[in-house]
């Protein structure tokens, strides 16, 4: 039996309107070709499908099994034409993000939240599994959007910039550190220094500042959440260096001290890397540039902190 959903639709029709003219209306053909459409349908069955001498026409018990189909398929089918439609205008899309940096959670939340409410049919996932081969990922369509602060030359994807930021020394407040302007390669050698688990070559203050004076620290400690590094770090387990947006909220307290990294201070760049194609959308572009926002309405508030008086 050949179907096809021009015959669900039919059988739908006629169950709803309960007859032939109104279903042949509502289907927007002549009553004779729908007429000839159930004949065809019913041929193939080899039974039939209405009960013809009823008001209103009723379907058969076959035809009931047709409309059960029917009922079942053709909302799905309007579904996909529905998700079509909005990924041809635009609205609509997939925005499953890789993360490079660790440090990234604390502003990409927000942005997140702010993107949901414009775009709720775009579907948002963070891939955190995926962090060690994000950029292959990338390129394989297991990820739209990586966040990272390395650009490389890869066929077929653009590195978008955000913006920029400072690595930023934190240590106790007890810390013999405390008393310098700013921090050098050597003020590492006698420290433990505590990082992210990523490779040396990803790390900042390893291929900022470390590996090019060939300076090691005494120990190196690898941690996977930022609390936890603030934690050992206020303890005087350990220092650190966080880019300055995870250090807006803590850099005033009493337990911390934070310093500029070398007397210039380093300077980093976050990208967004996407597939060359998917740039230009709609909701990647809105996503682009909520992500360049964030950092700035992070450091008003910081201002706005410094400036308010105190209670």
């Amino acid at each position: 039996m050949y179907l096809e959903l021009r015959h669900l639709r039919t059988i739908r029709a006629i169950h709803e309107s309960g007859g032939l003219a109104r279903a042949a209306e509502a289907l927007n053909i002549t009553q004779s070709a729908l007429s000839h459409q159930i004949k065809g349908l019913e041929e193939q069955a080899g039974m039939e499908l209405f009960v013809r001498r009823s008001r209103p026409m009723r379907l058969s018990a076959a035809g009931q099994k047709l409309l059960r189909l029917a009922e079942r398929i053709l909302p799905e089918i309007r579904a996909i034409e529905d998700e079509f439609t909005a990924l041809r205008q635009g609205r609509a899309g997939r925005l499953h993000i890789a993360i490079e940096c660790h440090a990234c959670y604390d502003w990409l939340f927000p942005v997140l939240e702010q993107f949901r409410r414009a775009w709720p049919e775009v579907d948002i996932d963070i891939r955190p599994g995926l962090a060690f081969r994000a950029l292959p990922a990338l390129q394989n369509e297991e990820v739209d959007l990586v966040i990272s602060s390395d650009p490389e030359e890869l066929d077929g994807v653009v590195f978008n910039p955000l913006f920029d930021y400072a690595p930023t020394f934190i240590a106790s407040s007890s810390s013999p550190l405390a008393a310098k302007p700013f921090i050098e390669a050597e003020d590492f050698l006698d420290q433990t220094l505590i990082t992210y688990p990523v490779d040396r070559a990803r790390s900042d203050i390893f291929s900022g500042l470390l590996t090019p004076a060939r300076i090691e620290p005494r120990t190196h400690r690898q941690v996977e959440l930022t609390a936890v590094i603030l934690m050992l770090v206020a303890a005087g387990r350990g220092v650190a260096v966080l880019p300055d947006w995870v250090l807006r909220d803590v850099r005033y307290r009493p337990d911390y001290i934070t310093k500029q990294v070398t007397k210039t201070g380093l300077q980093k760049r976050l990208y967004a890397a996407t597939r060359t194609e998917n740039a230009t959308r709609p909701y990647m572009a809105h996503f682009l540039e909520l992500a360049r926002t964030e950092p700035v309405k992070l450091q008003g508030q910081d201002a706005l902190a410094l400036a308010k008086p105190a209670q």
